[in-house]
């Protein structure tokens, strides 16, 4: 079963050579739809990636490593919900990567992450990853440029490495404006139900959005790669990101998770009794 691309992904994804900046990507586009007609499609693309992922468990020679970078309130656990709906968690596993323990800080900046790469039949989503820091510590000079600037050679050579080995990449950018940012925030403060996702730091970490931003551009053209794509997804509209990672996710996974089964000879005429 193929897919009828009914949304324009491909537009997304980041071409070092042409990137215009952030600023060439409206994160309020909802390409032409509306939430109305976008639901039966997020029905068709959720029982899509259902099948494939399935295909993929099944097969159990391909992995997929699918990676979720966003600032703060930019729908990464949202994304992970919708999208993933369907699947079954055997086969999909999820990594957060948060402020670095004590261990991992006394080994390089890398180690934490490849155990957590996917494993053959897997998909792992990376909710934060490794572009933490190549982002945080250099927005907050928690190393010298000289350090983090070498990081983008180092995670090219990384994730090819996982290419070479068999691994599928896609990197997602969750790409929201700053007064949406602020509206979310706002929810959180004004509704109890969401005070605990709602940290007193968010406010500091905003206060450095343009920083954050020009890191961020940074990131997609030093690691867009043809092995390891980056792709820019508006992010305000929640209904129209979902569609169109959900669209990415698909098309990868037809390129790697087949609906074909080979028969096993083993069971030729074989009758149960």
């Amino acid at each position: 079963m193929s897919n009828t691309n009914p949304v324009p992904v491909d537009h997304y994804r980041v071409d070092p050579a042409s990137f215009a900046g952030l600023s060439a990507f409206d994160p309020n586009a909802n390409g032409g739809y509306d939430k109305a007609t976008a639901k039966p499609i997020m029905k068709a693309l959720n029982a899509r990636v259902e099948e494939l992922q399935e295909n993929l468990y099944a097969h159990g020679k391909e992995r997929l490593l699918f990676v979720l970078q966003a600032t703060d309130t930019g729908g990464k656990d949202g994304t992970i919900r919708a999208v993933f709906d369907k699947t079954n968690p055997q086969g999909v596993h999820v990594a957060s990567f948060k402020k670095p323990t004590s261990e991992e800080l006394a080994h390089d900046y890398l180690w934490r992450i490849h155990k957590h790469t996917p494993a053959k039949g897997d998909i792992t989503i990376f909710n934060r990853s490794h572009y933490e820091d190549v982002l945080i510590v250099r927005v907050r000079d928690l190393v010298p440029e000289a350090v983090w600037r070498k990081r983008y050679e180092h995670i090219r050579n990384f994730e090819q490495l996982l290419a070479d080995e068999g691994t599928t990449i896609v990197k997602i950018f969750l790409h929201i404006s700053k007064d949406e940012q602020r509206e979310r925030l706002q929810a959180r403060v004004d509704e109890p139900a969401k005070h605990w996702k709602f940290e007193m730091g968010d406010l500091e970490e905003r206060k450095l959005w343009d920083d954050y931003q020009a890191a961020f551009a940074d990131m997609l053209t030093e690691t867009s790669t043809p092995d390891a794509p980056w792709y820019i997804v508006p992010a305000n509209r929640k209904w129209y990101r979902n569609i169109v990672i959900s669209q990415i996710l698909v098309d990868t996974l037809e390129k790697i998770a087949s609906d074909t089964f080979p028969p096993n000879p083993e069971l030729n005429g074989l009758v149960i009794e």
